[in-house]
């Protein structure tokens, strides 16, 4: 199906609308609201790491506000239980009789913030895996559907790793993007100490979007035409992360190229533009791939980070 030049102009619009929206809100970090809608364009799930106090949580919860999804913060801790996600069943009084009523966890939302991921036991983190990648819940014998859209956006912190458990490979692997947020420049963190210590009223957050709207982006975002030449780039670079014991210890899996190849589409799509080019392959592979590629030791040695090695292979 071809995808309208005047749906285009439209949604150009509209994702600069949700922009400004954010920035009443979130000073600068522009590249992060990007990628962080890329996801939701992609029914993807993303990683945010960066150290603590640089907006993380206020931007997905200002965000979900714009969209109009339902928000859950799940805080976590290492005596956080996987009931305490998912739910648990209740005994419940019902006309004299005891029966067992299921009462859903804060994972029943449509954005879910999962904060300091890294501070959950691995048996904590792994009840996120099934939410994450079927949109459902089994508790017991019985399955619950998670409503659409559904994203979790997981944050951790790279430093002050004492008493974490760090995300084995195979579990970051289920996360569309690793976004990193860095410190903001002196002009941009001047006006947030303007903002936040002075009298004047934060601007109030207005829905400008519905989340049957959302859904239907996604499938539009699935429509974006991409040349075959590109999508040999894709594989091509994916492949390549396989085949440089030099720096790669283990490579990316074919799920990073599926991924990348979506994180194009959605970014073309906010760029306002109905093809893929190049440069948005080159400006997503960072994120899709920086969390999926384990180095070498020679790599670490020198210094190298994933994002030195994967501009390398670019």
């Amino acid at each position: 199906m071809a995808i309208d030049v005047k749906n285009i102009s439209k949604l150009k619009e509209t994702f600069a609308n949700v922009r400004k929206a954010i920035s009443h809100v979130i000073v600068g970090q522009e590249e992060v609201v990007e990628q962080i809608l890329v996801a939701l364009l992609c029914d993807g799930n993303a990683l945010l790491e960066s150290l603590p106090g640089l907006g993380k949580t206020l931007t997905i919860k200002t965000l979900s506000k714009v969209l109009d999804l339902k928000f859950a913060r799940i805080q976590c801790t290492p005596d956080l239980m996987p009931s305490d996600i998912t739910g648990t069943y209740v005994i419940d009084d019902v006309k004299g009789k005891k029966v067992f009523n299921f009462q859903k966890g804060p994972i029943f939302a449509n954005m879910i913030l999962v904060d300091e991921i890294n501070r959950a036991t691995p048996k904590t983190q792994s009840a996120l895996l099934e939410a994450m990648q079927e949109k459902q819940v089994t508790t017991g014998n019985e399955t619950f559907q998670l409503d659409k859209p559904f994203f979790v956006l997981a944050t951790q912190n790279p430093i002050d790793q004492e008493g974490t458990y760090p995300l084995p490979e195979a579990q970051t692997d289920r996360f569309l993007l690793k976004i990193i947020v860095n410190y903001p420049p002196i002009h941009d963190e001047l006006e947030i100490v303007n903002r936040y210590t002075g009298a004047k009223q934060q601007t109030a957050i207005h829905p400008l979007l519905k989340a049957q709207s959302l859904v239907l982006l996604q499938t539009l975002t699935k429509q974006v035409p991409i040349a075959d030449d590109l999508k040999n780039k894709v594989v091509t670079l994916v492949n390549k992360t396989r085949t440089n014991p030099e720096f790669i210890e283990f490579g990316a899996s074919p799920r990073a190229s599926i991924g990348l190849i979506m994180a194009a589409k959605a970014h073309a799509l906010l760029s306002g533009r109905k093809f893929v080019s190049a440069k948005d392959i080159e400006d997503m592979a960072l994120p899709v791939l920086r969390h999926r590629i384990v180095l070498s030791f020679k790599a670490q040695k020198e210094g190298m980070t994933p994002d030195d090695v994967i501009k390398a292979l670019l």
